[in-house]
């Protein structure tokens, strides 16, 4: 292995050939293969994910709260209504939930009145919610 590294690099043993064996060698059309076998390409897919995937999830109790932080360790973005959720047990799970998305380097929006988006870190949030509807409760006033 060392020997071919040596020769590739053009350090090996020189050759006692004269100057017409360089000659010879020079006039040779040299077979080309489209691609050297120890180079193939490397195909890659852009399409990493074949389809997005958005969780709707309406927790009954803080218990549901472990199924929606592993969807969001799935790289999945989870829709939250918590509108059937006793207050107190709401309160638990947006807390729980906020420290997920924090751990996981993702984002958490309040879409509504208890209903929240989590994303995990590979979803890209822009705008909120509230200064769609200031905007339109703007251009309704004029």
């Amino acid at each position: 292995m060392f020997q071919r590294v040596m020769n590739f690099l053009g350090l090996g043993p020189d050759d006692e050939e004269g100057e017409e064996g360089l000659l010879d060698e020079v006039n040779e059309e040299p077979e080309l293969e489209p691609f050297p076998s120890s180079r193939r390409p490397t195909v890659v897919s852009l399409h990493t994910q074949k389809q997005v995937r958005v969780i709707l999830a309406e927790p009954a109790s803080y218990d549901d709260a472990q199924m929606i932080a592993d969807h969001l360790k799935a790289h999945r973005s989870v829709i939250v209504n918590l509108h059937r959720s006793p207050y107190d047990q709401a309160l638990r799970v947006v807390d729980f939930l906020s420290g997920c998305v924090y751990a996981l380097g993702g984002n958490m929006q309040k879409l509504g009145h208890n209903i929240f988006l989590c994303a995990p870190d590979n979803v890209d949030i822009q705008g909120t919610i509230s200064e769609y509807l200031a905007g339109e409760a703007r251009s309704h006033l004029r």
